[in-house]
């Protein structure tokens, strides 16, 4: 029997509907049939979420996350994933507080980051996730260097999936910009750059860039898939 699935979600849906589709699409692709295991959503509501994290009240969100994840566990999840980058920066308070295990973004997509070789990435997200530091130290501490961009094109990459990218708004403009940004990255010398919101993957993708794009979405809910099977 395939291990059951919670996904803490609703930060964005859009995100939440991507790592459905992946995993249930994933399976049926590589395995030919629909035995996809079993997958538990507890969907959070958005707003307080950026009610709470604009005026810097992290412990807010690590209570109700908490009790997303125990209703997750209740619920029968054999473990469960955080479907967003942001709220990594309060995981250990959440795996804390239930007895089902959780995976890690971050360290699955170091996994990935180490397996193309790379050692200096460029890191996008949100303006919590690019000026806080639980990502950046959490790399480092895998033996790898992060950069950032600098505070004014935080707050445009910021901007843009705050008002358009977690309402499912897809502008080439923005594309365009966010294209532009990772072209200075790449000349400051990073090796690869770390899609670290859930959504930017639904703007930008690899063939639009020269370098490698590290999609945290489909890694994290690869190893969700893997996990449930048993093949981790």
């Amino acid at each position: 029997m395939h291990k059951k699935i919670g996904i803490l979600g609703g930060l964005s849906p859009e995100s939440t509907v991507s790592y459905y589709l992946y995993i249930t699409r994933t399976y049926t692709e590589r395995y030919g049939d629909y035995s996809y295991p079993e997958i538990i959503i507890f969907s959070v509501s958005l707003q307080k979420y950026h009610d709470w994290r604009n005026a810097d009240r992290w412990d807010s969100i690590a209570e109700d996350m908490k009790a997303a994840g125990q209703g997750l566990e209740r619920a029968g999840a054999d473990f469960g994933i955080i479907a967003t980058n942001t709220m990594h920066l309060v995981f250990d308070q959440v795996q804390a507080a239930v007895k089902i295990p959780f995976i890690h973004l971050i360290d699955v997509t170091a996994q990935a980051i180490r397996h193309k070789g790379c050692t200096a990435v460029g890191l996008l997200g949100t303006r919590f996730t690019m000026s806080h530091p639980f990502y950046r130290d959490r790399l480092a501490s895998k033996g790898i260097s992060v950069v950032v961009p600098n505070p004014e094109d935080q707050e445009t990459i910021h901007r843009i999936i705050e008002d358009e990218l977690v309402r499912g708004v897809i502008r080439q403009e923005s594309k365009e910009i966010y294209l532009g940004i990772i072209a200075n990255m790449e000349k400051a010398g990073v090796q690869g750059i770390v899609l670290g919101c859930t959504e930017i993957p639904l703007l930008i993708q690899e063939k639009d860039c020269g370098i490698p794009l590290f999609n945290t979405t489909t890694i994290h809910a690869d190893s969700a898939l893997r996990f449930a099977l048993g093949e981790n």
